[in-house]
């Protein structure tokens, strides 16, 4: 073959590394798809008990996953995606209220039963339970700003303490140390909340 006929040929192939670029970006689409259906909505309740506002704990969840959708060449890099997830939206949460200075509460029990379960239960039972968690969430607010983090990951969340040490980079024993403080203090604020009914 001569070395033109070698060039029309290669011209007529499409090249394998276009062919492997394609194959890798369609993988990545679909892992982040995935990641979308499976910690939407863990990513939506953490920027919602730090936002406290349906609206703005959505778009902090549309955000992360952009910030995602931008660092996606290193999916294959991050470990636990679950806590990689909540530490983007973790981080994109506390800077929108940074921003906003100040962030309207929410006592709107519609807005509260949406992140209870309610399942089974009579509109009483909804009304109170959505009045009890406020009033949790209202002591937790309360609390001091390292305590009161900790105690979200933890309790909402359900991270463990490596875990929470990864998404606010802390020691494990410090986690440790906020979330026992941060259980204490909640034990006196909901008693004397109680004592106040």
């Amino acid at each position: 073959m001569s070395t033109s006929q070698a060039i029309y040929a290669g011209w007529m192939e499409i090249p394998t590394s276009a062919v492997n670029e394609d194959a890798r970006r369609r993988a990545e689409d679909a892992a982040i798809a995935a990641l979308v259906d499976q910690y939407a909505a863990a990513l939506y309740r953490v920027a919602y008990s730090v936002l406290r506002n349906s609206t703005d704990a959505e778009d902090a969840v549309q955000e992360a996953f952009l910030r995602v959708l931008r660092h996606r060449h290193s999916l294959a890099e991050v470990r636990d995606h679950r806590v990689w997830l909540v530490r983007i939206v973790w981080n994109v949460a506390l800077d929108r209220k940074r921003r906003a200075k100040t962030r309207p509460e929410t006592d709107d029990v519609a807005e509260l039963a949406r992140v209870l379960p309610a399942t089974g239960l009579s509109q009483e039972e909804v009304a109170a339970a959505a009045e009890h968690h406020g009033h949790v969430l209202a002591c937790v607010e309360r609390l001091p700003v390292k305590e009161r983090e900790v105690l979200l990951l933890s309790a909402f969340e359900e991270l463990s303490s490596v875990e929470i040490s990864s998404v606010l980079g802390i020691t494990e024993s410090s986690v440790r140390s906020r979330l026992f403080r941060a259980r204490n203090l909640m034990a006196e604020l909901l008693d004397h909340e109680r004592s106040l009914r």
